[in-house]
């Protein structure tokens, strides 16, 4: 099954859904396919700025440079320009199917649930410390290994 385009939200594309952006493409870079791979906001707060700099900062220590991405907000043909479109949370996920227009392509996922099977909400760091950011890296590094590993 070819690898499929993805894009990955949370609430504001500056901490959780930039990290598992540049996870994923890392885990993909050495595939045939290139699948469109991107991230984005619910709000659109932090548009054009780069990812929270704790979120650099732990990607970096894992080899994986986010720093030259920027944050967008949800667009509607979002949902026909990926194959996946993946909430962080539950209220991200509600707030998605709010804005999916009646004629979207794209299926829509709470990350947990596609990687892992669960209902387990991707939790927010921005109010944390820098292990929050370590947590929320670990627990994205295993879900995107895992989707990945469904489409190999």
């Amino acid at each position: 099954m070819p690898t499929p385009s993805m894009l990955f939200v949370c609430l504001g594309n500056i901490c959780r859904s930039p990290l598992a952006e540049g996870i994923y493409r890392h885990l993909t870079a050495g595939t045939s396919e290139k699948p469109l791979i991107a991230s984005a906001g619910i709000g659109g707060w932090h548009v054009g700025n780069p990812p929270d700099r704790r979120s650099i900062k732990v990607a970096a220590a894992h080899g994986i440079d986010i720093s030259h991405q920027r944050a967008r907000q949800v667009q509607p043909s979002d949902f026909q320009n990926f194959d996946l479109v993946v909430a962080m949370d539950r209220s991200n996920l509600t707030r998605l199917q709010a804005l999916e227009p009646a004629t979207a392509s794209a299926k829509l996922h709470l990350f947990s649930a596609l990687a892992f099977g669960t209902q387990q909400d991707v939790p927010d760091p921005y109010y944390g410390e820098f292990t929050d950011f370590e947590a929320v890296y670990s627990m994205l590094f295993s879900g995107c290994s895992a989707v990945v590993s469904k489409f190999a």
